[in-house]
């Protein structure tokens, strides 16, 4: 992959209100659906994410061996879910089980794809980085078991989809200072969309649950904080593979997602002991 060009560059509204509108639908789906569901609208949920994910990340990223690569990543998604969701306890090293075989079927796919073998290198690190993130959002469900699990789960769906939403708004007008040429994130918008997730979760509190304000205030930075960062390198792939139209907004939207599925559970088990 290369760098962008002067004329690759997607200008800030496009670069920015797709990705924008994927995140509203993506908070939507994790917060909403369990409300009508319980437990099970959060799993349906997480599976409808990872699946997008695994076809945005392969088509944005131009992985080899397409159905393959989106074969191994259902099928890491689906495992990853049925271990974490269905038991009323589970145990996060049972994804083992998940990473594993992912990999080694990883390595098998690509190996195995007719010659000439190119970018297989490449190719392999990004079905290894989807594998993770696919097994990272499946940890929602996990912290839908922990105590006072569902609320939890929402409020940190909420505090990343407030600071996503609030980022793209805020760099699609302001998007300075620059983070790096060619890419349209700016430090200001990255401070916002903290303080957005700080906000969310101290309107999220209630007495037990974060325990107080600073607490609450940490919750949110943590979470949003890791989710940003994650966006705004998700905005690098955007900038490097400007034309691939529907899988650029829904890897923006949902990779933070992942990435912040797991700082979430960790701080869900501190809050709880």
């Amino acid at each position: 992959m290369t760098g962008p060009t002067s004329t690759q560059v997607l200008p800030p509204p496009v670069h920015h209100l797709p990705a924008a509108g994927a995140v509203v639908v993506g908070t939507a789906a994790l917060a909403g659906l369990p409300l009508l569901a319980g437990h099970a609208g959060l799993l349906a949920g997480v599976l409808v994410l990872q699946v997008a994910l695994v076809a945005a990340w392969v088509l944005a990223t131009g992985i080899r061996g397409l159905a393959g690569s989106i074969g191994v990543g259902v099928l890491a998604a689906v495992g990853a879910d049925l271990l974490l969701g269905l038991p009323d306890r589970p145990d996060l090293g049972v994804l083992l089980l998940v990473l594993g075989p992912g990999f080694l079927l990883s390595v098998v796919h690509q190996m195995a794809r007719p010659a000439p073998r190119r970018y297989l290198v490449a190719s392999l690190a990004g079905v290894l980085l989807l594998l993770c993130a696919v097994v990272a959002l499946a940890l929602l469900l996990a912290l839908g078991r922990t105590p006072d699990g569902p609320r939890l789960a929402t409020s940190a769906v909420l505090v990343v989809g407030a600071a996503l939403l609030v980022g793209h708004l805020v760099d699609l007008v302001l998007p300075r200072p620059s983070v790096a040429a060619g890419v349209p994130r700016g430090l200001t918008g990255l401070v916002l969309a903290v303080l957005a997730g700080v906000g969310t979760a101290l309107l999220r509190r209630r007495p037990g649950d974060l325990l107080d304000a600073l607490s609450a205030a940490t919750y949110g930075a943590a979470i949003a904080g890791v989710a940003v960062l994650v966006a705004v390198g998700a905005s690098y792939v955007v900038a490097e593979r400007p034309r691939r139209g529907w899988a650029l907004p829904v890897v923006q939207a949902v990779l933070p997602f992942a990435a912040a599925a797991p700082v979430a559970y960790f701080l869900a088990l501190q809050t709880s002991l």
